[in-house]
């Protein structure tokens, strides 16, 4: 390894580009090799990609300074996951838990509890940067990515209570839109998705011609919350069992996924395996609630997604 210093500037010229250079270089370059840079606890590490085999470097058992610096940085970077998984173990060592509330989301609510989080609504991901994403293994149901309001200024109606007074149906005492919406086909609300490329949106559009499309996100939008969201993710899953009558849970394994591949996502809407869903109700008061529209994904289609992603057992 040579310790060297790195200089960087722009030319004094307004349209001068920013610039890199390392001092010595030449030592250990020649024109045209290709050099890697990696940006590490602020500093800069140089490799000649062109002379060095980096393969072979980083799986040689011989200590070499590509090693160790990828054995520290896979260390810094899998400090909180690894404390996680820890949590994770004892809370599956205890057996079945029973659920806090009999409902669809008490699987997560349960082990947020019981990892000291905080309910709340925020967007940021839930453990110290880690997303979690918990759900019954057996029901085979599709995956929560995100829940991302239509953006109102490129859209015809203007509120969700628009969407409800327009699409919602009577249900017992409930008057609700909870639907799903895919790019295949219509469902029976007449709804369906479509992807404009020309001016980059996601549209709703309905059959009744009074109406049309009503509706659109933003793709860049759409693809800023998925990275926001899913940056670094636990796909946490559980067995459900009723035990004297009341749902417990077995948490079991976790799927840990990072850096969503972005330009897929638009290509798994237009194949149905993201679909969107409305759940919209308007309560007792009159006033309107909407829990989405939540963006989800086909329950095993996560690689899709998703670059590699590795498994843990939790028992």
């Amino acid at each position: 390894m040579v310790i060297s210093v790195a200089s960087l500037y722009r030319p004094n010229t307004k349209k001068g580009d920013p610039r890199i250079w390392f001092k010595g270089l030449g030592s250990y370059s020649n024109a045209n090799d290709i050099l890697g840079i990696i940006a590490f606890e602020e500093k800069l590490y140089v490799m000649n990609i062109t002379q060095l085999d980096l393969k072979e470097l980083i799986e040689n058992n011989l200590s070499n300074p590509l090693r160790e610096l990828v054995n520290e940085i896979n260390q810094v970077s899998n400090e909180i996951p690894n404390e996680l998984l820890n949590l994770l173990s004892k809370i599956a060592s205890r057996g079945p838990v029973p659920a806090l509330l009999q409902a669809d989301t008490a699987i997560g609510r349960t082990l947020e509890t019981l990892l000291g989080i905080d309910i709340n609504s925020s967007k940021k991901p839930d453990y110290k940067g880690i997303e979690l994403k918990s759900y019954r293994d057996k029901r085979g149901n599709r995956k929560n990515l995100f829940a991302q309001v239509p953006e109102w200024s490129l859209s015809k109606f203007k509120s969700s209570a628009e969407i409800l007074n327009e699409f919602g149906y009577k249900r017992g005492h409930d008057f609700k839109l909870y639907c799903t919406v895919s790019t295949l086909a219509r469902n029976s609300q007449g709804l369906k998705l479509k992807i404009d490329s020309e001016i980059n949106q996601l549209i709703e559009n309905s059959d009744k011609s009074s109406v049309g499309d009503f509706v659109a996100w933003g793709l860049e939008t759409l693809h800023n919350r998925l990275l926001e969201k899913h940056n670094e993710t636990f796909w946490i899953a559980a067995d459900s069992l009723t035990i004297e009558g009341k749902e417990h849970f077995q948490y079991k394994k976790v799927e840990h996924t990072k850096k969503p591949i972005v330009s897929q996502f638009d290509i798994l809407l237009e194949q149905g395996i993201i679909t969107l869903d409305h759940l919209i109700k308007r309560n007792a008061s009159g006033s309107v609630v909407e829990k989405g529209p939540i963006f989800k994904i086909k329950p095993n289609a996560l690689d899709l997604l998703f670059p590699p992603s590795q498994s843990y057992a939790l028992l």
